[in-house]
């Protein structure tokens, strides 16, 4: 029986925020007027059939719940934010203002976000692709107010005991007696921003005096651990926070999506994803990422905290980042797959996210060219999903001085902006790459040959896997600092992936130790048909421990050859 068809998972992270209709450069620290906003309705069904020619299965809208904003959307009953407890003109996406509610900035009726969500959401599963939102479940805006939710729902805080400083039934903590300081934020509306008792800020500050470092603009939310007294845990009976959070997960799971992204997950205790993310499952088919950057905390988060994916940041992608800038060998990557035995498919690989310098910005790598091969071995490597930031496909640069983001090498996610390489790319609506230039359009289809043999290859998808380094390490035509190669398979079919992360061409040569073929029981020296899955080049060849496979690789770039038996 022939065996079902599985897909790698490839997630493409997008702010609708960015897809504006403005065809220049947006102005510094501009209102949403001066410069405009994405809108879910450009994300038209020809706009997704193009992002699904890269490859990609998932889209991560990012931004889609109604955040702390400067703009004033008192017309539509919506709570006005005080600008002291906001960053940026646009807010951040991270502080959460109404969990039950959608961003109006994005909506082009705001009395009808809601339904222009669930429009986006039918209207990328009718281009074949899933939907995933973000779910902040660490902390929320200072000024949190929800006038979305049912009325049987209680309020998060409304029935705190803001006299105690920790109560396991409180849904944050607090400062007893003390009011909120804020130094260094400028009174520009003539009325200073109060909040009275203090409530602790969303970065596990449990002070009065946040600095403009922390995360001020948030508070932190009560999961029933008392931080201040050995973080003590008081988990039966269950705490009310986790009830209100189980409650936000189902409404938004029933809004047809496909997953959450779950900011900051390692910041609540593992006890309560264990409890919810069944709950959840039970009765809606979605998937949990979490972003977990303590590694001994992994195995917990996934078999205990029941996620399906957890960030590879410390592991892949920060080794990926240092062999590319020429700071680490090449030789460092098989120790990131070998300290996740037992784990690999549960990691989401990247080369770009939010909160990431840009790959091509002066902080990174300064060329986009040089991730191709970072990208060929985090995409290929395994069988777990790998993630796509907007823009990184067509080289954008992230060296923009927006306003309150400042020139950091990354795209704001506090300003009304957007991105000079999308907006080439959407072409006044055609999304067609019309205004892209040629070398912008030649990366994006480097991009979608690479994702798409992710995505389609059965060896990728599900096959087995074995590093060329150990034994390469003495082979004087095999740089191990500046070149990656391994091994897939499955079935008759073995795939050849050689990187070369110089900026020249090379002429490497491999070695195939005799283990390889044991382990991925293939014959020595059997003649194949070989494919050159870049190029579509097709020839005879064979891949034996008598001699190494000889291969040239360009600059920056490398070889994906698949031999089928």
């Amino acid at each position: 029986m022939e065996s079902r068809k599985t897909e790698k998972m490839i997630i493409y992270q997008v702010f609708p925020r960015w897809f504006g209709n403005t065809n220049t450069k947006p102005v510094r620290n501009g209102s949403l007027e001066e410069n405009g906003v994405g809108k879910f309705s450009d994300f038209t069904p020809l706009a997704l059939s193009k992002i699904k020619e890269l490859g990609t299965t998932h889209i991560w809208y990012t931004g889609v719940i109604e955040h702390a904003t400067q703009t004033d959307y008192t017309a539509y009953h919506i709570q006005k934010d005080h600008r002291a407890v906001v960053k940026g003109k646009a807010g951040s996406p991270y502080a959460i203002k109404d969990y039950y509610d959608i961003d109006p900035d994005l909506a082009d009726h705001v009395e009808n976000r809601m339904e222009e969500f669930e429009a986006l959401v039918a209207r990328t599963h009718d281009a074949g692709m899933k939907v995933i939102i973000d779910f902040v479940p660490n902390h929320v805006a200072r000024q949190y107010h929800s006038d979305a939710q049912y009325n049987f729902i209680e309020e998060l805080g409304q029935n705190d005991n803001t006299s105690k400083a920790f109560d396991p039934n409180n849904n944050f903590y607090y400062i007893p007696g003390q009011p909120l300081t804020l130094p260094f934020t400028n009174d520009d509306e003539g009325l200073g921003y109060s909040e009275f008792p203090a409530k602790a800020t969303g970065n596990d500050r449990f002070d009065a005096f946040p600095n403009c470092n922390d995360w001020y603009e948030t508070v932190k939310l009560n999961y029933g651990v008392d931080y201040l007294n050995g973080r003590s845990k008081y988990f039966d009976p269950i705490p009310n926070t986790w009830h209100k959070m189980l409650d936000i997960l189902r409404f938004w799971a029933s809004k047809q999506i496909d997953g959450f992204r779950c900011d900051m997950a390692e910041m609540v205790p593992v006890e309560f994803w264990e409890w919810a993310i069944p709950l959840v499952k039970k009765d809606y088919p979605v998937i949990f990422i979490a972003e977990v950057y303590n590694p001994a905390e992994y195995r917990n988060y996934i078999f205990n905290g029941h996620f399906d994916y957890l960030y590879d940041k410390v592991g892949l992608y920060d080794t990926l980042r240092a062999v590319i800038c020429g700071q680490a060998p090449a030789s460092n990557i098989p120790a990131c797959w070998q300290s996740l035995e037992g784990i690999q498919s549960h990691m989401l690989n990247f080369l770009e996210n939010h909160d990431e310098q840009r790959l091509a910005s002066d902080f990174f790598a300064k060329d986009p060219s040089a991730g191709i091969s970072g990208l060929m071995v985090s995409a290929l490597m395994n069988t777990n999903p790998m993630m796509i930031y907007s823009g990184q496909e067509l080289g954008e640069r992230g060296m923009d001085e927006e306003g309150f983001s400042g020139l950091d090498g990354r795209t704001t996610i506090f300003d009304y902006w957007s991105v000079s390489t999308l907006r080439n790319w959407k072409n006044g609506g055609k999304y067609d790459g019309g205004k892209l230039t040629e070398k912008q359009k030649q990366l994006r289809q480097q991009y979608a040959a690479i994702l798409n043999i992710a995505k389609n290859e059965p060896a990728i998808t599900q096959g087995s896997f074995f590093d060329l380094m150990y034994t390469n390490e003495k082979n004087r035509f095999f740089n191990n600092r500046n070149q990656y190669a391994f091994l897939r398979k499955h079935k008759n079919e073995v795939i050849l992936v050689v990187a070369n992360f110089t900026h020249s061409e090379q002429n490497v040569w491999v070695n195939i130790p005799e283990d390889a073929f044991k382990a991925l029981d293939i014959k020595d020296n059997e003649a194949a048909m070989l494919k050159d899955l870049l190029t579509g080049t097709e020839t005879i060849s064979t891949l034996t421990t008598a001699w190494p496979f000889k291969v040239k690789l360009e600059a920056c770039s490398g070889k994906v050859l698949k031999f089928t038996y």
